[in-house]
């Protein structure tokens, strides 16, 4: 049975923050499109719609249904959630094959850049009392042939113990549960956080009501953000879970790969657990 926690933002709350966030760190990708990959990737998207309505031979009623359904979305801001949930993973997936060095996984919609330096061996930015079992995370970064890299940054985000985002739910710090940590010269790191809750995506708006419809559930596992980068090398974008999570099987943003399962360990003085996780990046190709 999943467990009970405090009520998700609104889903135009969190829709609006997301949105106004892409719009400010990515839309201006779509300036290195070119109109010929324009043209290819729209028309065989169209065809595979025109190709679901003719094969599952859809009716006047579905087709408004989704037309309202699409307007909802826009209305409540929702498109960074629903694309981020559902779509993402295969651009993840297509982008990173070629690598060798760690397997990443979807940033989804909660990234903010710009998180307080904290060094190489200290704590994420935390309320005085801070809910949540104390996680403290040891590892090295180093290029996939194992030299270190010095100059490596780690950027850490998650939820709470309630699972909420600061920046995208009411009342929380603005940086809280969120730092970005740089490397010793032997590319090794310790980061002091706590464990993050397992959440729903909001249900209250467009994403729920096609969540709700399709008889799926909202529900994505506990995990820790990171993306991890260093001059001259691929910028990794990962999510590490928690064994045992009920969710890992069946994340509704199909993110979870067995590479990103942490093994936490009990602490030597019994306050909260450790973990070991490393990371090797890939070169930049050129």
């Amino acid at each position: 049975m999943t467990a009970t926690h405090a009520p998700v933002p609104t889903a135009a709350d969190s829709g609006s923050s997301a949105t106004e966030r892409f719009k400010a760190d990515k839309s201006g990708n779509v300036a290195n499109t070119s109109p010929e990959r324009v043209d290819l990737l729209v028309r065989e998207v169209l065809s595979a719609v025109h190709d679901t309505i003719r094969r599952h031979k859809v009716s006047y009623a579905e087709y408004n249904a989704l037309k309202a359904w699409l307007i909802d979305v826009g209305e409540t801001g929702e498109w960074p959630l629903f694309l981020d949930v559902w779509v993402e993973h295969v651009v993840e997936e297509v982008a990173t094959e070629h690598r060798e060095g760690n397997k990443g996984t979807i940033e989804g919609p909660y990234y903010v850049p710009g998180a307080p330096e904290r060094g190489s061996r200290g704590s994420v930015p935390m309320r005085e009392d801070e809910p949540g079992t104390p996680l403290l995370w040891t590892g090295r970064v180093t290029s996939t042939d194992g030299h270190p890299l010095e100059g490596a940054k780690i950027e850490l985000w998650h939820a709470d113990a309630e699972g909420l985002y600061s920046q995208f739910a009411p009342g929380i710090p603005e940086w809280n549960l969120r730092g970005t940590f740089s490397v010793e010269p032997d590319g090794s790191f310790e980061i002091t956080t706590v464990r993050p809750a397992p959440y729903m995506i909001p249900t209250d708006g467009a994403c729920g009501k096609l969540i709700a419809a399709a008889g799926w559930h909202p529900w994505r596992p506990a995990h820790l953000h990171v993306k991890v980068s260093a001059p001259g090398y691929e910028q990794l974008t990962a999510q590490l879970y928690f064994p045992g999570d009920q969710h890992n099987d069946d994340d509704v943003a199909s993110a979870v790969k067995p590479e990103l399962i942490l093994d936490p360990k009990p602490s030597a003085d019994g306050q909260g657990e450790t973990v070991v996780y490393d990371f090797a990046l890939d070169p930049v190709r050129g």
